[in-house]
Formats: C-alpha cells, sequence, structure tokens
C-alpha cells in the first residue's frame, strides 16, 4: 500500500490554482476548476486542491484553513524561503531546526492552510 493523493480545501480555487502552480512551481496534472478542483504533480503524490463553497455546512467549511500535516521537501530550505518570501508567500516564522536533524519552515496558502517545507537532515 502506498500513500497516492492529499487534498486540500480552499474557498477561492482560482487563486489557490495561481499560487500551487506559480509560486510554489508545482506542475497542473488536471484542471477541473469548471467541477470545484485542480490535480498537481507533487513528487510521487499528487495533491489535489478542492473548492468549498461558502455556503457549504460547517464541517465542510472547516476543512479551509487549517494545518494540513503536509511537507514538502527541499534541498535548501534557506533559499526556498527567501525565494518564496519574495513572492509574498506568507511564514509563519524562520526555518527552525529540529531536535531530529531536520529543519522546519511553516507556510499558508491564500486560504490559510499551513503547510510545511523540511530539510532533512544531512546524512
Amino acid at each position: 500500500m502506498q500513500l497516492h493523493t492529499a487534498r486540500i480545501f480552499v474557498q477561492d480555487l482560482a487563486l489557490a490554482a495561481r499560487f500551487y502552480k506559480d509560486i510554489l512551481g508545482l506542475p497542473l496534472k488536471a484542471d477541473g476548476r469548471d467541477q470545484g478542483f485542480c490535480v498537481f504533480d507533487a513528487g510521487p503524490m499528487s495533491l489535489v486542491v478542492e473548492s468549498v463553497e461558502a455556503d457549504a455546512p460547517p464541517e465542510d467549511l472547516a476543512l479551509v484553513g487549517r494545518f494540513t500535516g503536509l511537507s514538502f521537501d527541499v534541498e535548501d530550505i534557506q533559499s526556498k524561503y527567501t525565494q518564496l518570501s519574495s513572492l509574498g508567500v506568507a511564514f509563519s516564522g524562520l526555518p527552525e531546526p529540529q531536535s531530529w536533524g531536520g529543519i522546519l519552515a511553516t507556510l499558508r496558502d491564500p486560504a490559510g492552510n499551513e503547510l510545511q517545507l523540511v530539510q532533512q537532515p544531512r546524512t
């Protein structure tokens, strides 16, 4: 069994699609904006960004703007942090060394979803 797809929920799909494609640089695999989703190539996985309507039930609205638990591996977190910051990406703080040897930085997409950049420990 392998994890294949992760989903993120937003209210403004057009804005989110631009962010993930143009700012984060993820290739668009499937443009289903007319059906309320976009699929991005995120390495060995697919990232599905789905629209949640403003009048959706509270449990659906709660899916937007939260910590996702998703992390993107980067080789040089400081340069990626600098690059994304210069493009207007909001981070909760500077990249921070972790006790397990890696470095993390948490960013927010336009919907407020939190994702992380991770630089794995050097071996």
